[in-house]
């Protein structure tokens, strides 16, 4: 059984029927596969879909993301503290958010699913990097 941690990014291309992403996501979705996605993560899901298509849209999309089989991981303790110290150590290079993520992953072990390049440098091959260019 494979981890991933999901990135904003795929869940928009999921969303938008992208075929790289489905089967990675129908698999966990279906609990052949284990994924992860951190609170603040999926915030950033929200307010990016929120902005292009419609708080409505967000909401219905946040909904669903919420009851499946995606386990949802809090922004708290340790995880916190290996986010902010990816942050010092990669700077302005990632986000706040993408720092989470990396975190995440490394706790887990798991294999990040992305659209951002900078996630794929930092994590080489831990790292599935689908591009949106």
């Amino acid at each position: 059984m494979s981890r991933y941690v999901i990135d904003a990014g795929v869940l928009a291309l999921y969303f938008a029927g992208d075929e790289r992403v489905k089967n990675y996501m129908d698999r966990v979705l279906r609990g052949i596969d284990e994924g992860y996605i951190c609170e603040v993560n999926l915030a950033e899901f929200y307010y990016k879909t929120g902005e292009i298509l419609g708080v409505e849209v967000a909401d219905i999309r946040y909904i669903s993301i919420r009851n499946s089989r995606i386990k949802l991981v809090p922004v708290q303790g340790e995880l916190t503290r290996q986010a902010a110290k990816y942050k010092i150590m990669y700077g302005r290079k990632i986000s706040l958010a993408d720092a989470f993520l990396i975190a995440l992953a490394k706790k887990i072990n798991g294999i990040v699913l992305t659209t951002d390049k900078r996630i794929k440098e930092v994590l080489e091959d831990k790292c599935i990097y689908f591009s949106i260019d």
